[in-house]
């Protein structure tokens, strides 16, 4: 698991062109949007594309959405627990 948190800071700073933010600068805990890393609707299809692409996961509506992108932490379970790639 801790492999894939460090795999998806990367991905999602990668992904989102976070300048200036290096993976260790992210708390795995802090809510991603808002507080914490601050992301907006437009980063979230951008979240939803990555797991889509990286591990085969297609999640079916926008309130699952909101579950899965608390957290980099509970994006990866959330991964683990469902993921085809």
């Amino acid at each position: 698991m801790k492999e894939l948190i460090e795999e998806l800071k990367k991905q999602i700073i990668e992904v989102l062109n976070l300048e200036g933010i290096q993976p260790d600068d992210i708390d795995e805990t802090a809510p991603l949007f808002g507080e914490g890393l601050g992301l907006d609707s437009i980063d979230a299809l951008e979240l939803i594309v990555l797991m889509e692409k990286n591990y085969g996961i297609k999640l079916s509506n926008a309130s699952e959405g909101k579950d899965v992108f608390k957290s980099i932490t509970t994006m990866a379970e959330y991964i683990t627990n469902h993921r085809i790639k």
